[in-house]
Formats: C-alpha cells, structure tokens, sequence
C-alpha cells in the first residue's frame, strides 16, 4: 500500500489506547527488518530518517527503499523525518515524499520555536504531509543534536497547551526523563508531568530516547498518552550483534548477505518485541 501519514496513525492509536512504534533506518536491512516485523505482527509502523541517516544514505536512497517497501507491504507505514533542525531540510524531506516531518526547535527560545514550527505546519498541511514538533530538552545525543545531560530540561507542562494553539502541530515530543543513546542507569520517567501534559492537550504525544525504558514504564507512559514512542539504539545494538556473531564464527567470510542476514533476523525479533510491548499488534 503506499505511504500513510503519521496522524492517521497516531489517530487510531489513540482511539485505540496503545501506542506505534516509530523505528529509526539508516540502510536496506533495517528498514527490511522494520517492515517484515510489522507484517508479522500485523501491525502499523513508522520508518523515521534522522538527518545523519539522510546524509549516510542519501535523500533519495532513504525514499525509494521505504517507498517501495510500504508499496509492498500489508500494513500501514509511514516515513517521518526525525529530528529536522534546519528549515531547508524539512522542507526538502516533504518535497521528496517524506509523509511526516518533526521539526525540533527544543533549542530555541519559545517564540522562535513556535514560529518556525507554525510556519512548517502551513507547508506540511498544504502537501498532506503531518507534523511534530518538540519543547522541552531530551538528553543524551543523536547524530548530531547533541543536549548535555546536566542541562536537559523536562517540559513545562504550563508551556505546552500556549505551544500547541500557536502552531497547529500534530503531535509533540516532550521530555520527561528520557534520554538518546544508552542509558548509564535505568531511566526514571516523570509521570505525574506526563499526565498534566496530556491533560492540557489533545494532539498525541511522542516519547523519544526508548530504547532503554523498561517494558512497564512504556506501558505505563502509554496509558498516560503517549502514542509514538521512538526506537533507535536497540535497534543498532541488534545489528551489530548479529554481524559480530557472525564474525566471530567465521572470520573468513566475506558474502555480505551472509552477514547482514543474520543482522537483519535480530532487528526483526527486537522489532517484534517492542511492537508487543506498544501494543499496537493485530491492529493494521
């Protein structure tokens, strides 16, 4: 089928009280292991590029492999980009096909933030394209946005209801607690913040840096709103895992597919899981 918007999606999840899983791509393998493990859960998914995926692979090469993988494919996919930082950049992903675009101006003062992002919203909407934006600072790193933990600031809940009337997004990541990257230790999410944010606002809410929030947390964090919850770094360490393994046993070899096949098995299984956990399973 081809590509859905990310508020289609985002809108069942919430009639539905569970959540989708937006899943981070940087080459083929993964976004087939992305799409595979949707199909076997029969479920909805979001392949997401980030800015460093995108000049890894290319624009083009980003839209094409998930183009034509959503073509393919029994369930609903949609292509977000993550984290765009540079109006020029957003504004490329949409005139090539992205079918959602987040625009994060965490970093800038509010008014800014809210300028750029309703500004974004206008040319979205006009191209059928959905938007998310962030407030609030989310630690750690990815590619190259970059907040130091000491200084990550959690979302204001007051802040979200003026920001959401003032630009029109669709959906809004907001921190409360989580963190890009590894975790050094378990993660302890706020939820009483939680709740106020999604009792100030109808837009659904997106919940970055979960490759480490245990299970329960995430299911807990659902229940208070959340509908998209990103995954990055699992899925990195279950395609390094399985090339190493692969070395490891055969240090000769040198077939890429025999490689990377293996790779791609473990990124389903991690897919699937988190699938389960979103609950999002049997629902496309």
């Amino acid at each position: 089928m081809s590509l859905v918007t990310g508020k289609e999606l985002l809108d069942e999840a919430k009639k539905g009280g569970y959540a989708v899983g937006a899943f981070n791509c940087n080459n083929m393998e993964i976004i087939q292991a992305i799409v595979a493990a949707a199909e076997a859960e029969k479920s909805p998914a979001i392949i997401q590029a980030s800015q460093g995926a995108i000049k890894y692979a290319g624009l083009d090469y980003i839209v094409g492999l998930v183009s034509t993988a959503a073509k393919n494919a029994h369930v609903p996919i949609c292509l977000h980009l993550d984290h765009g930082t540079d109006f020029e950049q957003v504004i490329r992903c949409i005139a090539k096909g992205f079918t959602s675009v987040m625009f994060d101006g965490s970093k800038l003062p509010m008014e800014e933030n809210i300028a750029i992002t309703k500004q974004i919203v206008r040319i979205a909407s006009a191209a059928g394209v959905s938007t998310e934006a962030e407030i609030g600072k989310i630690g750690g790193t990815e590619d190259d946005v970059s907040v130091d933990e000491r200084d990550a600031m959690l979302t204001d809940p007051e802040e979200v209801k003026y920001f959401v009337d003032n630009t029109g997004v669709d959906s809004l990541a907001v921190a409360i607690g989580t963190a890009h990257g590894r975790y050094k230790f378990e993660p302890k999410l706020d939820f009483e913040r939680l709740d106020k944010i999604q009792k100030l606002v109808d837009v659904p809410i997106v919940m970055h840096g979960s490759s480490g929030v245990p299970g329960d947390d995430i299911k807990r964090a659902i229940a208070l709103g959340v509908r998209k919850v990103n995954i990055d770094t699992n899925i990195r360490e279950a395609f390094v895992k399985g090339v190493k393994s692969v070395i490891a046993k055969s240090p000769q070899e040198i077939d890429p597919r025999k490689i990377l096949g293996p790779a791609r098995e473990a990124m389903i299984e991690i897919v699937r899981e988190k699938i389960r956990i979103f609950g999002s399973n049997g629902r496309a």
